[in-house]
């Protein structure tokens, strides 16, 4: 019932229970032993966990398969390298390594990104979007699956330049750094025109435009050089028939309006962003997915828990877009009761 169900919620049909899905519960070894009964050794194989993965997403009763294809290898590794904080369980995905790419600001405001990262190929990309879908559909038949694109703009631009020097472009010559950020929207145009032309009915738009204590940059950036962007690429994305889903992490309350009329279907948020209003303004005409927070499955107790799964379902029962969600993951350091009681809350509480 799991695919049913979320296409309903996508499709705003109120279903007799709420929806969910998870993320990143791959990383979690421990979880996926405990769920499936399926041991997995310190070392086990990629092909272990993904199936150990399958077979959690399938009890546990995803509906939603969050999933892109277009990231950061567009850039063909010139770009800037920011590390990575540890996440999997054994640390082994930790980098302490930080290189720029770019040193000078004025090289920044010059780049030429057709010359220096090449123009897509709208038919080939059709094509990957297409089969990277298909694939998606076949490893996990059970859900709503998708394709769809990381680096939509402010992601793009943190990949490209690292978080210093993307400041200092922004701070520097705010009229030439708003320049540079229309040519990076025309050349990532490209890639979303090829996702428009594919035969895939839900996509995802990533961008990762604010902190968590909200924007960066002043909102008047965003209503000039982000928006636009995108009502442009989720407009023609819509016009193909597609659901248009749309992730930022971090806490974009201020911008729900902005994100909403650019032309998304749905939204997906940490709980940094403010749920209640999404669901008042827009509960009736956009899903959303979230957004309990890991932190209280991190260190809170049962009953700390339970709580944060009744504000949610206060929130979004009532909304008949709204699937459940761990809106920040569930990261392989949460305790594995802990989980187990989420789960379990989850399941008392999802029946309308």
């Amino acid at each position: 019932m799991s695919y049913k169900y979320g296409w309903a919620a996508l499709n705003l049909e109120m279903t007799d229970k709420v929806p969910r899905t998870e993320y990143s519960t791959g990383y979690h070894r421990q979880l996926l032993t405990a769920v499936t009964g399926i041991p997995l050794a310190e070392n086990a194989d990629g092909g272990e966990i993904w199936r150990a993965n399958k077979e959690l997403m399938r009890i546990w009763d995803f509906s939603f398969n969050w999933n892109v294809m277009v990231n950061t290898e567009v850039f063909s590794g010139k770009n800037a390298h920011m590390g990575h904080a540890e996440y999997a369980e054994n640390g082994s995905d930790k980098d302490t390594l930080f290189d720029e790419y770019y040193t000078d600001v004025e090289d920044v405001y010059k780049i030429d990104f057709d010359e220096m990262y090449g123009v897509c190929d709208i038919n080939k990309y059709t094509n990957m979007f297409e089969n990277h879908y298909k694939g998606s559909v076949s490893g996990y038949p059970d859900a709503v699956n998708m394709t769809g694109i990381y680096i939509t703009c402010i992601s793009g631009l943190i990949a490209l330049l690292g978080w210093d020097m993307l400041l200092l472009a922004a701070g520097y010559d705010p009229k030439k750094f708003g320049e540079f950020v229309l040519r990076y929207n025309a050349w990532i145009a490209k890639y979303f025109e090829a996702l428009a032309e594919s035969d895939v009915p839900v996509v995802m738009s990533h961008d990762d435009m604010v902190w968590t204590s909200g924007a960066f940059l002043h909102p008047d950036f965003y209503r000039n050089f982000v928006f636009p962007h995108y009502k442009n690429i989720f407009g023609k994305l819509r016009e193909s028939g597609k659901k248009v889903m749309f992730t930022s992490d971090g806490n974009f309350t201020e911008f729900i309006d902005d994100i909403a009329q650019s032309g998304v279907s749905g939204f997906v948020l940490e709980p940094m962003t403010d749920m209640s209003v999404i669901a008042e303004k827009y509960g009736k005409t956009h899903s959303f997915i979230g957004n309990a927070d890991t932190r209280i499955l991190l260190s809170g107790t049962k009953d700390d828990i339970y709580n944060e799964v009744k504000r949610c379902m206060d929130i979004g029962k009532k909304c008949p877009g709204f699937f459940m969600a761990v809106g920040n993951h569930i990261p392989a350091n949460t305790p594995v009761d802990s989980c187990l009681w989420y789960n379990e809350f989850y399941e008392k509480l999802a029946k309308r």
